[in-house]
């Protein structure tokens, strides 16, 4: 069996997820033939990660082309059908980034944007590689305990991506080299991504893994267990502020007090020179019942109201490095984004 996974494609006219509600229970996909269906996936994290999302948008567009063809829409309806694909969620820059890195070739017709939105993926999986690379040497210069131990929250492997992974990129390429001895992967509540999804991968790649509750990463990091973490991001502010999954700061501190490394690993169009600081940066407010449900069953008292921010932002003091294709940078030491920016937005 291949361990290698592909959480998107394109299908004719159509875009197939693999559905990650529901694993690790079930393999299953959803065929995204309107603007509707691919919406609603995207609001419901059948598809997730800011790589992904990417492409998602670059598909998208694609999408909404041929449904306007079958159902007859105004030009105007297009641009709308589109609009909501960019928007359907805020907080991560790469899903706006791919639809507007497609748009302008609207006009050359369907077949151009799918090309497009075909490099998109291609550029992804290969920058994944190369910044896992970076981040790989330069975590093997800085943590003289080998092999290493490392914490990682919420999933950044290929189910994120279009392939290969960013911050799980960064393990696997580590474990490759034979330097990881065990991943501390944080359950990532309330859908539990990392539980689900990181300890999938884990498994398929073969690196040893346990499993930890959110509440259980700062005890690992101050116990000494750990040598550094690596997160991924959603979006990255031009002060090196980094919004990720909620519960992303809390390692980010335990790292500090700790004197390890806090390493934020992302493509390059993560980087949004556009957004001043992390405080300009939108964080979804998704449904409380998530939080206060689990599988239909309620946890909590019936009247009990569930705040469920989907994100919270790191400052940039808090951040060792910051991980592109295109180098690293280390925001604790002033070093800026722009280096490793993929252009401004």
């Amino acid at each position: 069996m291949s361990t290698e996974i592909q959480a998107i494609r394109w299908d004719r006219d159509a875009i197939v997820l693999l559905d990650q509600t529901l694993l690790p229970g079930e393999e299953v996909y959803v065929e995204c033939r309107d603007v509707d269906t691919l919406v609603d996936a995207v609001r419901r994290l059948v598809v997730r990660g800011a790589p992904a999302l990417g492409a998602v948008g670059g598909y998208g567009v694609a999408l909404a082309m041929h449904q306007g063809k079958r159902e007859g829409w105004s030009p105007e309806r297009l641009d709308a059908e589109v609009d909501r694909v960019r928007d359907a969620r805020p907080t991560a820059v790469n899903l706006a980034w791919g639809v507007d890195r497609v748009r302008p070739l609207k006009a050359q017709g369907v077949d151009a944007v799918v090309a497009e939105a075909h490099r998109i993926v291609a550029e992804d999986t290969a920058a994944n590689r190369q910044l896992s690379r970076h981040g790989a040497d330069w975590i093997l210069e800085r943590c003289a305990r080998r092999p290493l131990r490392v914490v990682t929250h919420c999933n950044t492997g290929a189910l994120a991506t279009t392939g290969w992974g960013t911050a799980f990129g960064i393990i696997r390429d580590l474990a490759e080299r034979g330097e990881i001895e065990l991943v501390y992967v944080d359950e990532t509540r309330p859908l539990l991504q990392g539980a689900r999804l990181t300890a999938w991968e884990c498994a398929r790649q073969g690196i040893p893994y346990v499993v930890q509750s959110d509440g259980a990463a700062a005890s690992t990091i101050l116990r000494g267990l750990a040598d550094f973490a690596v997160i991924g991001a959603d979006r990255i502010a031009r002060n090196a502020d980094t919004a990720n999954k909620i519960g992303s700061v809390s390692v980010a501190l335990a790292c500090a007090a700790a004197g390890i490394p806090f390493v934020v690993a992302a493509p390059s169009s993560t980087v949004d020179l556009a957004t001043g600081s992390g405080a300009d940066i939108e964080i979804e407010l998704r449904a409380g019942d998530e939080v206060t449900r689990w599988s239909g069953l309620p946890t909590t008292p019936t009247d009990a109201q569930g705040f469920n921010p989907a994100f919270d932002v790191t400052p940039a003091a808090y951040i060792s490095a910051v991980v592109t294709e295109l180098g690293v940078i280390e925001p604790a030491k002033g070093e800026t984004v722009e280096s490793i920016a993929g252009g401004a937005r």
